[in-house]
């Protein structure tokens, strides 16, 4: 089994990590959950996070292969779209990314948005291979925190974005739209059925207790040491385990800005007549709030 070079980006604004997947032997690499910068606050978008991509690309002589995501962030807006602007690399993501496109344009009220997956290169299906330069890369539909999310298993490497947080942390929340907690036990299940070896790196850390960030598990210890799974031996107990917190969850705070952008392949709406874009968010779309 090929082992593909990873290398790890945090984004302390969103504790995102995004990862560059390369193939040693042929230097060609992808890009898995780009960020694109977004200070909610003043409305301003950069592109810090992507750019140390491209000049890390540039540095260790590789070959951008494609941009991959996850899923349809909710926390963050995706990079994807920008990448591809510079680079011409293809962009790609699940198909269900239709399925989550239609929930999110009828909360939107966006008739025009093609639902249809367009917007990226390629849409991958469960049990489908593509590879990086010569390392094959399987795919795993992982459904549970979003209709979309899949799992990308390169080599040795597999990344589960929303699904596992690191040991400490447990696993994702699954009352998004579309979401579901006993669809996340059987993808969890999936990915622990993996060799115990296979490292494991998540797409999130919020640091419990302080600590430094971290990204990089395996399957065994996320078998012995993930805090949800210990508690719950079967599925019953993890899916009333994962019901109870996720009502105690506040949404994500970019929630309703970075869907929009993200069911549209990480492109920002189109300038209006005065040069300006224009973000839309819908009132009432979540309840619950907790107002003190």
């Amino acid at each position: 089994m090929h082992r593909p070079d990873v290398a790890a980006f945090f984004d302390p604004r969103t504790c995102s990590i995004q990862y560059m997947v390369s193939d040693p032997q042929t230097k060609a690499c992808a890009i898995i959950d780009p960020v694109l910068d977004f200070d909610e606050k003043s409305g301003s978008t950069a592109t810090h996070n992507a750019d140390a991509l491209l000049d890390h690309v540039r540095q260790h002589d590789l070959r951008l292969q494609w941009i991959l995501d996850t899923h349809p962030h909710a926390d963050h807006f995706s990079a994807a779209a920008y990448l591809k602007s510079v680079t011409g690399a293809p962009m790609a993501i699940g198909a269900h990314v239709i399925d989550v496109q239609k929930i999110w344009a009828r909360i939107y009220n966006w008739p025009d948005l093609p639902v249809d997956g367009s917007q990226w290169d390629r849409l991958f299906t469960d049990g489908e291979t593509f590879s990086i330069g010569n390392i094959e890369v399987g795919v795993m539909h992982s459904p549970g925190h979003t209709l979309a999310s899949i799992t990308y298993v390169a080599g040795d490497a597999a990344f589960v974005h929303d699904t596992l947080f690191m040991p400490d942390s447990g696993t994702a929340r699954a009352d998004f739209p579309g979401g579901s907690a006993s669809a996340l036990w059987s993808s969890i299940q999936a990915i622990l059925a993996l060799p115990g070896d296979t490292r494991i790196f998540v797409g999130h850390d919020y640091q419990p207790g302080g600590r430094h960030p971290q990204w990089e598990s395996t399957v065994e210890r996320q078998r012995t040491e993930n805090i949800h799974l210990k508690q719950s031996p079967g599925k019953d107990e993890f899916v009333a385990i994962r019901e109870k917190r996720d009502r105690t969850l506040p949404m994500p705070k970019l929630i309703l800005h970075a869907l929009q952008i993200n069911i549209n392949g990480g492109r920002l709406p189109e300038p209006e007549a005065n040069g300006m874009r224009y973000l839309k968010l819908p009132i009432g779309a979540f309840q619950g709030c907790a107002w003190s």
